[in-house]
């Protein structure tokens, strides 16, 4: 099967390298390679460069953005400028952050997992990072049927059906929610153990704190789902300070009247999934 794969890249100089070398080690190579040199202010370009030029398969695309490290729509912003240089010659597509290093086998097992059971639209494996005695431990979300937004791959069907990666907060997670609405199936493979070199949110700006809450409303759970969720959240963060950031984005988000990456009709599933997933929980 072939694929590509969009990195973007923002002053990655202490990691980049590294996510590169598992790259261009796989089993099964990548078709193309475009890494987004995002505003980058270190050495990051200088790295892409030397990849680029021992390794026809990737190219660099410089853009700007703003130079503040935020989640959602910077790093989606940078992915879709990257997949605008992709043509429609691939069997799946793969979002990569840049401070990973993925197993060399990686890209062969996703390939077989999406020929072998056509429904699954949406693949991955399971993350690793260093604890503070420095052993890698599993750190994936509650929810072991999530693939991290760190390495999401979709296949093309897929990643039509459900109109790309949204430019926001949550795109990592209304992708998943979208692809079931569509009848895709979500597949994660304990056996893929990628190592995050940086633990998700260490370098992300303070205004982050609020954007949990806003997603939740522009992805249209509604106060009741979004008072549930930040809940879930809180408890496994033990912060109790996550639950009131999240509340206070989702209704700063309603006041403003932000508005839904969503339709009703996508909305609605949204709530229906959510609130059976919340009763097989609870009872």
């Amino acid at each position: 099967m072939d694929y590509y794969v969009v990195i973007p890249a923002h002053n990655e100089e202490a990691f980049i390298k590294l996510t590169l070398n598992s790259l261009v080690t796989q089993t099964l190579l990548p078709k193309k390679v475009i890494v987004v040199n995002d505003n980058s202010t270190d050495n990051t370009e200088a790295i892409i460069n030397s990849f680029a030029t021992e390794y026809p398969f990737i190219e660099k695309l410089n853009t700007t953005s703003t130079s503040e490290h935020m989640p959602g729509s910077k790093v989606i912003n940078a992915f879709n400028k990257g997949f605008l240089l992709l043509d429609e010659s691939y069997d799946f597509i793969v979002k990569l952050d840049a401070d990973l290093i993925l197993p060399e086998n990686y890209f062969e097992r996703i390939a077989t997992i999406f020929r072998e059971q056509e429904n699954i639209g949406i693949a991955g494996g399971f993350v690793y990072e260093k604890d503070d005695n420095g052993a890698w431990k599993l750190n994936h979300p509650m929810d072991k049927n999530h693939v991290r937004g760190a390495f999401k791959a979709y296949t093309k069907s897929c990643f039509n059906a459900i109109g790309y990666l949204k430019c926001a907060m949550g795109w990592d997670t209304v992708d998943e929610l979208l692809a079931k609405h569509h009848g895709f199936a979500i597949f994660t493979d304990s056996n893929l153990k990628v190592k995050h070199l940086r633990p998700t949110g260490k370098s992300y700006n303070k205004k982050a704190k609020l954007l949990q809450g806003k997603a939740m409303y522009t992805m249209r759970y509604g106060f009741f789902i979004t008072a549930i969720a930040s809940i879930k959240m809180a408890l496994k963060q033990k912060k109790s300070q996550t639950f009131i950031d999240n509340m206070k984005g989702f209704f700063d988000a309603k006041k403003n009247k932000t508005p839904f990456i969503v339709s009703e009709k996508e909305g609605a599933f949204i709530r229906d999934y959510r609130i059976k997933n919340i009763k097989k929980k609870l009872f």
